[in-house]
């Protein structure tokens, strides 16, 4: 592939935030280029006058730009090639993005991308170890224990471990070390640093006011039948107890006041925002797709400097200019190639996933890159790219490009569900169910079957567990 093509294909894979990047990039390499902006309509102006308002000249110019497009012996091709060997050519991007759902009230004029610093679990554990008075020697033996804490707030090794860690010259015993580990557990958030849950919930359960109704026996519960409260197996916690069923609710009330991961309430890592790549909204009866114009800065050939480009010239400055001239072309032609797939792309899954837009996921139909292929007239490979980290902003909220591409599974009338009509469909009816009496994988898959969904117990199981939906043990309640 000539380098053009390369340039073309690589912009179709790029994010919003990735072309902005490129975008700039470019802007500081080729003199050619510039931002077009309807704010520099007097800058312009004064450029004109600079020149003298030579028309001429810049018709000259545009006379070379057509020249040098005629002279061109390789043009861009409708259709961009197939690139089996990707990888070798580009690095793959493995970044991931989180995104809220927007305000659907009306079509947004601009989307900001803000950015906004986050404060890390252990960052925090450090601020408060700073503001604690002590030894040397334990602040080193506190920096070891939260070195060792996860997101979730819980020590990763045990303190034998961090022991065998510690610098010999400290002299420490075992018992400081426990000691220390005490003082960062009651950092904020309580529980922090606890070495299993029924730890970091008693920690919390000390934090509790002391006149709290069924305190006691919540901490009884903790100490002695944790396991027989993550079996959910109640029946065994009030025999051995000695409780009421409505004595045992009122204990695992108190009990779910508390935070099995203290360590979530911190914000975490830097969070990122999504830029839309197109906005889908509804105008009567029919659903319309715009690329969102904010997304990619508006750039353009600047006319003076590229008068300046002389035809009969072979300096070596003229040269340049000309190379600039031709690549400022070239990477614009790329830009319009890459929005034109985009908006073909987008509008082809809009038609398709009408359903979706106005009914939710229960309605969404099977697609996959082939089909879209096939009605865009490109290749699956091409496709693939423009939807890898592209974002549709639709009124039911933000999603990517492949959210919208599922597998199928056929129904007793002969037709076809898509997975992801089957997954709204498991979450609804687990939403619905009793909690005393869950819905088995097996008797979800009977109530699909008769509602003319032909799915296995395994195919329940496996979308189940992709929601992160526990088993129905997992999820029974006493009310």
């Amino acid at each position: 592939m000539t380098p053009q093509l390369q340039q073309a294909i690589r912009l179709l894979q790029l994010s919003t935030l990735e072309l902005q990047q490129e975008v700039q990039t470019v802007l500081e390499s080729n003199l050619m280029l510039e931002v077009d902006e309807d704010q520099r309509e007097e800058t312009e102006g004064d450029a004109e006058r600079e020149t003298g308002g030579d028309e001429a000249k810049k018709s000259e110019s545009e006379e070379f730009e057509r020249e040098l497009t005629d002279n061109d012996d390789s043009s861009m091709p409708d259709e961009l090639p197939v690139d089996s060997t990707w990888d070798d050519v580009y690095e793959s991007y493995d970044g991931s993005t989180s995104f809220s759902k927007p305000d659907d009230s009306a079509m947004p004029d601009m989307f900001e991308n803000r950015s906004a610093g986050g404060t890390t679990l252990q960052d925090h554990l450090h601020w408060q170890l700073e503001l604690a008075h002590l030894s040397d020697t334990d602040r080193e033996i506190a920096l070891t224990i939260i070195d060792a804490v996860n997101e979730d707030g819980y020590l990763t090794q045990t303190l034998e471990e961090l022991y065998l860690g510690l610098d010999p010259s400290l002299d420490v015993e075992i018992e400081e070390m426990e000691a220390v580990l005490h003082l960062v557990q009651r950092f904020d958030p309580i529980g922090v640093a606890a070495r299993d849950p029924g730890e970091c919930l008693l920690l919390q359960l000390e934090d509790v006011p002391a006149d709290t109704p069924w305190l006691s026996e919540a901490r009884t519960l903790l100490r002695n039948h944790l396991d027989n409260l993550s079996a959910r197996d109640y029946n065994q916690i009030m025999r051995r107890m000695k409780v009421s069923q409505d004595d045992l609710m009122e204990i695992l009330a108190v009990i779910q006041s508390l935070n099995p991961r203290p360590g979530s309430k911190l914000p975490g890592s830097e969070p990122q925002y999504v830029v839309p790549d197109a906005f889908v909204y509804k105008r009567g009866d029919a659903w319309r797709v715009e690329l969102n114009a904010e997304s990619s800065p508006k750039i353009r050939v600047n006319p003076f400097y590229a008068s300046l480009v002389k035809r009969a010239d072979n300096s070596a400055d003229n040269q340049t200019m000309r190379n600039h001239l031709q690549e400022a072309r070239w990477f614009l032609k790329s830009l319009q190639n890459r929005n034109e797939t985009l908006l073909k792309v987008a509008a082809c899954i809009v038609d398709r996933q009408r359903g979706f837009l106005e009914e939710g996921d229960e309605a969404m139909k099977p697609l996959v890159l082939r089909d879209v292929a096939e009605t865009v007239d490109m290749h699956e490979s091409t496709v693939s790219r423009v939807t890898t980290q592209k974002y549709l902003h639709t009124p039911r909220g933000i999603f990517e490009f492949k959210y919208f591409f599922s597998s199928h599974v056929s129904t007793s009338d002969g037709g076809e569900c898509s997975s992801t009509a089957i997954r709204a469909m498991i979450r609804k009816l687990v939403g619905d169910e009793s909690v005393r009496k869950p819905l088995s994988d097996n008797k979800i898959a009977e109530i699909l079957k008769e509602q003319g969904i032909q799915v296995a117990r395994r195919t329940v199981a496996k979308y189940r567990e992709a929601m992160s939906i526990p088993s129905s043990t997992e999820r029974k309640r006493l009310a």
